[in-house]
């Protein structure tokens, strides 16, 4: 049941809004002055306020000030009997949420009340999305502490608080996304929106009009104005992955926007200044791709300003015990799944595996081999059985790493059932209990491999 403070000083008036609104089925609260409003607000929450304007010792405007300074997400909605323009404007520049003359029409009045209730509570809910974002792509969350990424956070700390355009660069599947989050949650723009693209998505027109917006009529099915990618962050930032997979034409278009500071909606003429911060990221050189004529040389100088250059897992190798079991407590929570750990030969193998993907690919694993898994540990059977077309291990002999890696899947089920029956010392029972089948199903394994 939702509370709302009745604010006047006519003792007949407030008795009918208690009424009306208890009637409504909220919870009601009065004050027959604003200085006693502003008491009242501070000693316990309330979800909506209903102010008269004029009162005699603590108006409702002064009221009104006092009330948001200690907490201007409560809506307020002032009444008055004098209805003028410039009591609405003043009331509304002074934070109130709506203006409703005496005598009340009570259907507005329902429906003030209801929209006030509702915008607060998506207020809240933005508050909280914020704050969990935040934490999200806070230093805690992301998991390294090996030389190269405190390199990497120790650079990204120092360009957060700046305005500075970001390029980060990086494989596939190293977190560049999540690089891109530390920076702007830990900017002057956090509490603006972060706001993504993809740029190899989509094709260039597609592009042009997601980044930059669109008039109404400006092509077929443009029923009405749209606005783009870059206007939807303002005060915000931007994050432009791939933007490497741009084409000339876009390449064009996105330096003006950088230079200008303005973009230009398809199917228009107005120019609309822009207040966004740019990240971009690239899983190429950039460098290298100007050098040859194949990217912008004045566009890449002003997308890298600061260069930041997230290290392949391969090269950080000391993280990977670390980030095993942080996706082993997510993904067996997702999953249902009660598992303890891995296994020393599990994480041998996991730490010398080459990881083309990169973290991406050893999140993937990781889930997979959680839902296979036989027992309460991940052993090097079910990383094999997770990763069947898995290349390259850092190990002289790679093939070594584990009995399993290259064989057909049959043949790892047949090991893995004859090793898990072998542990068991014979014990069937134990052995199918391990392996997550029943007896009779073991049994008929055992059968077919021609040992029943």
């Amino acid at each position: 049941m939702s509370n709302v403070l009745v604010v006047d000083d006519d003792h007949g008036h407030r008795a009918m809004l208690t009424t009306l609104l208890a009637g409504w089925g909220y919870r009601v609260e009065t004050a027959a002055d604003g200085g006693r409003a502003v008491e009242i607000v501070n000693e316990r929450p309330f979800d909506a306020i209903l102010m008269d304007i004029r009162m005699l010792r603590v108006s409702g405007l002064q009221a009104l000030a006092d009330i948001h300074a200690f907490n201007p997400a409560i809506p307020v909605i002032i009444m008055t009997a004098y209805a003028s323009v410039d009591t609405a404007v003043t009331a509304l520049k002074s934070g109130a949420y709506d203006y409703l003359t005496k005598p009340l029409d009570f259907d507005k009045l329902k429906v003030t009340l209801e929209r006030s209730m509702e915008h607060s509570r998506l207020r809240e809910e933005n508050r909280l999305l914020k704050a969990s974002l935040a934490n999200r792509f806070s230093r805690e969350s992301i998991i390294g502490n090996s030389p190269a990424m405190t390199r990497l956070f120790t650079l990204a700390s120092q360009v957060a608080p700046t305005e500075a355009t970001v390029l980060i660069s990086g494989e596939s599947g190293t977190g560049k996304e999540m690089i891109a989050g530390l920076i702007h949650f830990n900017s002057a723009r956090r509490e603006g929106p972060l706001v993504k693209i993809n740029c190899a998505a989509l094709v260039e027109t597609l592009l042009e009009s997601e980044l930059f917006g669109y008039e109404k009529g400006a092509f077929t099915g443009a029923a009405q104005r749209r606005e783009g990618k870059f206007r939807q962050a303002q005060g915000g930032s931007i994050f432009l992955d791939e933007v490497s997979e741009m084409s000339p034409g876009m390449q064009v278009k996105l330096l003006r926007v950088l230079q200008e500071r303005e973009v230009t909606r398809v199917g228009g003429n107005e120019a609309t200044p822009v207040d966004v911060r740019v990240i971009a990221a690239t899983n190429k050189n950039l460098r290298q791709l100007a050098a040859k004529n194949l990217f912008r040389e004045d566009l890449y100088y002003r997308l890298n300003v600061v260069n930041l250059l997230v290290p392949p897992l391969r090269e950080r190798k000391g993280d990977i015990p670390l980030l095993v079991q942080h996706f082993l407590r997510v993904f067996a929570e997702k999953n249902r799944r009660n598992i303890a750990g891995v296994t020393p030969q599990a994480m041998d193998w996991l730490i010398r595996y080459h990881w083309p993907g990169n973290v991406r690919e050893l999140a993937n694993t990781i889930e997979r081999g959680v839902v296979l898994a036989r027992g309460d540990y991940l052993s090097d059977e079910d990383i094999a059985l997770s990763l069947q077309d898995a290349d390259g291990i850092d190990d002289k002999n790679p093939e070594e790493a584990s009995p399993l890696m290259d064989k057909p899947l049959e043949e790892v089920e047949r090991l893995t059932i004859l090793k898990t029956l072998e542990t068991a010392g014979g014990n069937k029972s134990e052995a199918a209990r391990r392996l997550g089948i029943t007896r009779r199903t073991l049994h008929k394994k055992l059968k077919s491999y021609g040992l029943m």
